[in-house]
């Protein structure tokens, strides 16, 4: 079927489509003057978004705004605001809802779950395209109850957000609390385990006794060097005076030994003079003998006191290099000792530093969470309440008009193309050629008033065929 048939058909069938308008139109009508009138007042909040996690304190970026008021218009339209409308408004304590629950539901289920259900099904939630504000719309046929409702919703809504915030807040500021006790016993455990071993081991201040000690032994090694090099000294003069009394410096440098060096010279000089005066056994010559005799014993008992002054002071510097070099591996174990000490004490304020860290970013944050989750701020806004509607919304004649023209042209096409496939006949030339499956070689025009010929068999043809 072409345009060209289907428009033949329509004009041929244009009764039943006028017959099925006017019977669309008229019904419509008639039904929209008696359906009751509808009330429907809107209020308008404001969403203040600051997209804080309630956990950890970061910001969201700002992308998920459209995740964000999605979120919002179900939690308007969900049944937690509901139930808390209908426990604001009481209206599950009305006698005539309870009447009319137990005939709807014949007493089956709550009474609060089936108003829940028949406000969200009269409730609109509209967000605005390219702003922050949400329009509340609920539909009645009481304006005052439709208006009271509409406010309702903003306000629980706006307690529901507030809950939804602080609740969180709360589980985490529980969370932070009991974190806080674990890291605090952890505090105090460090805190006595490095107390503890400051007591076993007498420590006062670690940094400073290292710096006393390590002095005393730079001191010890300085001393150290130094005996040892007074005792290589005294060793090499030792060595001196034990091998030739002529060759050590500490023998000729004495006072006594050169006083008596001068004396035993003039002696002998005197002894010599004498000997060649006087004989062997003279007196003055046995005189000058004897104290030439006197003066070599002094002398050589001088040197060998010398000698042995000497030596013993080189022992004297052996045995106190001895008591530095002993003194200088004591004091470099006790250095090693405190740094030992000091590594493991390090590692003991480290973790008392670790366990004091971690107590305070806690506790900081768990005060932030409690201040948080005692706060009964809204990030909602009522920006316009809902006001008492002085003009009903409904029924919408006009607008039911418009559709029910729509719909009744749309019917009487549909009936009339029907009726035409029930009771089939030939509109149109190509009708007949696609009925009979022959060529159709002409026409007559029956209109003219003057019969023209327009094919050999136009002339037979009747004036209006019709396929039986």
């Amino acid at each position: 079927m072409n345009l060209t048939q289907l428009l033949l058909i329509l004009r041929a069938r244009k009764k039943i489509v006028l017959g099925v308008l006017l019977a669309v139109v008229l019904v419509t009508t008639v039904v929209s003057l008696l359906l009751p009138k509808t009330y429907k007042a809107n209020s308008t909040v404001l969403l203040n978004y600051k997209g804080v996690d309630p956990l950890t304190g970061m910001t969201m970026p700002g992308n998920l705004m459209p995740g964000y008021m999605a979120t919002q218009i179900d939690i308007i339209g969900s049944k937690n605001v509901a139930l808390r409308v209908i426990d604001r408004m009481q209206l599950a304590n009305s006698p005539a809802v309870i009447e009319q629950f137990n005939e709807a539901t014949g007493g089956q289920g709550t009474v609060r779950d089936w108003l829940a259900g028949l406000l969200l099904r009269k409730l609109d939630v509209t967000p605005s395209r390219e702003s922050s504000v949400v329009e509340i719309g609920f539909s009645g046929s009481d304006p005052q109850f439709v208006a009271a409702v509409a406010n309702a919703f903003a306000e629980e809504y706006m307690h529901a957000t507030v809950q939804l915030k602080v609740d969180p807040m709360r589980r985490a500021s529980n969370y932070f609390d009991q974190q806080t006790k674990v890291l605090r016993d952890n505090l105090e455990k460090a805190q006595s385990r490095l107390s503890k071993y400051q007591q076993e081991h007498g420590i006062v201040s670690v940094d400073n006794r290292l710096d006393v000690e390590s002095n005393r032994l730079n001191d010890l090694s300085a001393q150290l060097v130094a005996a040892q090099a007074q005792l290589m000294e005294a060793t090499s003069r030792q060595r001196m005076a034990q091998g030739g009394s002529d060759a050590s410096p500490d023998v000729n440098a004495n006072p006594l030994i050169q006083n008596l060096r001068i004396g035993l010279g003039n002696a002998e000089a005197k002894l010599a003079e004498v000997g060649q005066r006087l004989g062997r056994n003279h007196p003055q010559y046995q005189s000058a003998q004897a104290e030439v005799a006197k003066l070599r014993r002094d002398l050589n008992e001088q040197l060998s006191l010398t000698s042995r002054s000497v030596g013993a002071n080189a022992t004297v510097l052996a045995q106190r290099e001895a008591q530095i070099r002993a003194a200088l591996a004591e004091q470099k174990a006790k250095v090693l000792e405190l740094n030992r000490t000091r590594d493991e004490m390090g590692v003991l304020m480290k973790d008392v530093e670790s366990a004091q860290r971690a107590f305070d970013v806690t506790a900081q944050r768990g005060s932030q969470t409690r201040i948080e989750g005692q706060a009964e701020q809204s990030d909602v806004a009522i920006l316009n309440p809902a006001v008492v509607p002085s003009e009903p919304d409904g029924p919408k004649v006009f607008r039911n008009l418009l559709l029910s023209v729509f719909l009744g042209i749309m019917l009487g096409f549909g009936a009339a193309l029907v009726i035409e496939l029930l009771d089939r006949r030939v509109r149109s030339e190509s009708d007949l050629s696609d009925s009979l499956g022959i060529p159709m070689l002409g026409t007559v025009d029956w209109k003219n008033s003057a019969r023209r010929r327009t094919g050999v068999l136009g002339s037979l043809m009747p004036r209006r065929p019709r396929l039986t």
